[in-house]
């Protein structure tokens, strides 16, 4: 039975790729200090599986990777401090937490191991608002800071530093390490900072004028099945190491205004659209080219952008069913990401 290592394995993309190894017959260790992910129902339904073991640690002290379990087929680097408001709050953690965990994954790794890297779309945001990047976006444009002081390009930063050191590190190694950027993945279990779960729970909440922050800019979202199957073949695919590779849809775009509209139905509410001007610092638009995932892996994105707003809205209803707390009606502003 092949074993595989998933760091990260609480948090949202974490648990579904656990899961989905779980059913393609794997034995998975899941690590995950549970400052974001969460140890709920859905993980324990996992813990009493004889194929998980899970274990709380600080991936950023070196002494915790001691304890790790050694001679699994794949490990999975997915534990990073993520979300516009963490970041955004504390942009020190971000660089810390995010890359004190890499660098120590590559001091304990040895020769042979297979390690997918999770970066983020993030690294563009400043070439396509300065215009000299294209969208969609190939993975061989320039990536580019446009401001190193502002606390959101922490967490871009501290990804393209992992992303260099995986790429140079897994050669001196002998490891192989595959970079997966990822574009505006949502699904259930996601938490409340991305827009499509926090238009969910605002809808849910009966908001009315219903304000949609950055209506005009343009997104293409991944649902996390469609996600966790890109991240999947690209581990199975010997050509694919060493390769930096979007993971994502490109086969529709929406205005977060359109977005709203499609929420706003799923729900079957009917308030009045009240545009807000854009987040600082988001781009306005952002679209991945998959033409190298799909010379590597054949992979086609599967899931519809409405039949995974629907799944995603049943969830958090179901969820917002179980909690007391509204959504904090603030954090909205953060929507798109």
């Amino acid at each position: 039975m092949r074993r595989a290592l998933v760091l990260g394995g609480a948090g949202f993309i974490g648990l579904h790729l656990t899961e989905r190894l779980l059913a393609d017959g794997y034995r998975v260790v899941v690590v995950d200090d549970f400052s974001r992910g969460r140890d709920d129902e859905r993980l324990g339904a996992l813990r009493g599986d004889p194929a998980v073991e899970v274990v709380s640690a600080d991936l950023t002290r070196p002494q915790a990777w001691a304890a790790l379990p050694r001679g699994c087929d794949e490990i999975y680097l997915l534990a990073a401090v993520v979300g516009v408001r963490n970041v955004e709050a504390d942009p020190t953690r971000v660089i810390r937490v995010n890359t004190l965990t890499a660098l120590h994954l590559l001091d304990w790794v040895e020769p042979g191991d297979r390690v997918f890297f999770s970066s983020t779309s993030e690294v563009y945001a400043g070439g396509v608002d300065a215009r000299v990047v294209p969208v969609p976006t190939a993975e061989d444009v320039p990536v580019m800071i446009t401001d190193v002081t502002s606390p959101r390009f922490s967490y871009a930063i501290s990804k393209l530093l992992g992303e260099a050191a995986f790429v140079h590190a897994a050669r001196a190694r002998r490891c192989a390490a595959t970079v997966g950027r990822f574009h505006n993945v949502y699904g259930p279990r996601m938490g409340t900072d991305h827009v499509i779960p926090e238009m969910s729970l605002r809808a849910l909440d009966g908001e009315d004028p219903f304000r949609v922050w950055g209506a005009d800019q343009y997104r293409a979202f991944c649902h996390v099945d469609d996600a966790v199957e890109a991240v999947l073949r690209l581990m199975r695919c010997p050509a694919a190491a060493g390769e930096i590779v979007h993971i994502g849809n490109d086969a529709e775009q929406t205005n977060i205004g359109d977005l709203a509209k499609l929420v706003l139905r799923v729900a079957d509410a009917a308030p009045v659209l009240q545009p807000m001007p854009a987040p600082p610092g988001s781009v306005h638009r952002r679209c991945p080219d998959l033409a190298t995932l799909r010379r590597l892996t054949g992979f086609e994105p599967v899931v519809p952008l409405e039949d995974g707003v629907r799944r995603t809205f049943d969830w958090y209803r179901a969820w917002r069913a179980g909690t007391a707390a509204p959504i904090d009606a603030m954090g909205s502003r953060h929507q798109a990401s």
